[in-house]
């Protein structure tokens, strides 16, 4: 048994893989976790609309490359902040993947300070620029394999029918 716990940069970014599988894109499917002060104040992953049709379900509404049904995990992330009216001044974010532009603006606007992330993906020159602009930071996290290779479950737990 080890005794070492997750570092939080890890266990953050576990948390926005998590939220990934959540994802209804069948093109990419992202998660995002912001942090503040060591706790997490939101979570998000890329979808639809609440109400509207999921691209699982009738496949993506690609307009000029882009599904312009899909509302970045980012943003849903910020989005959940604004309607619970949590500041996310200094905060930071985890997210599955490095932001596109347009999220990118958007958390520096929304005050987040570090961006880290997971797998670079179409990392735009001007997002990076901006980032060290305006003083914040962005960060690539490794997660180590050590920390999720064995799920440690008691003899009693649950586990599903086919096993």
């Amino acid at each position: 048994m080890t005794t070492e716990r997750i570092p939080w940069d890890q266990y953050f970014m576990a948390q926005a893989v998590l939220l990934s599988l959540r994802s209804t894109c069948t093109r990419l499917e992202v998660g995002a976790t912001i942090v503040r002060d060591k706790r997490i104040i939101a979570g998000g992953y890329n979808g639809s609309v609440s109400g509207d049709v999921h691209c699982i379900d009738e496949d993506c509404y690609v307009v000029d490359g882009h599904c312009i049904r899909t509302i970045h995990a980012e943003m849903n992330a910020l989005l959940q902040c604004a309607k619970l009216g949590i500041p996310t001044n200094d905060a930071e974010i985890y997210v599955t993947h490095f932001p596109c532009l347009a999220c990118t603006k958007a958390l520096l606007q929304a005050g987040i300070k570090k961006i880290n992330y997971l797998k670079d993906y179409r990392n735009d020159d001007y997002a990076v620029d901006l980032i060290k602009q305006v003083g914040a930071s962005a960060n690539q996290v490794f997660l180590e394999s050590k920390y999720f290779t064995k799920l440690q479950l008691g003899e009693d737990a649950a586990t599903s029918p086919s096993e």
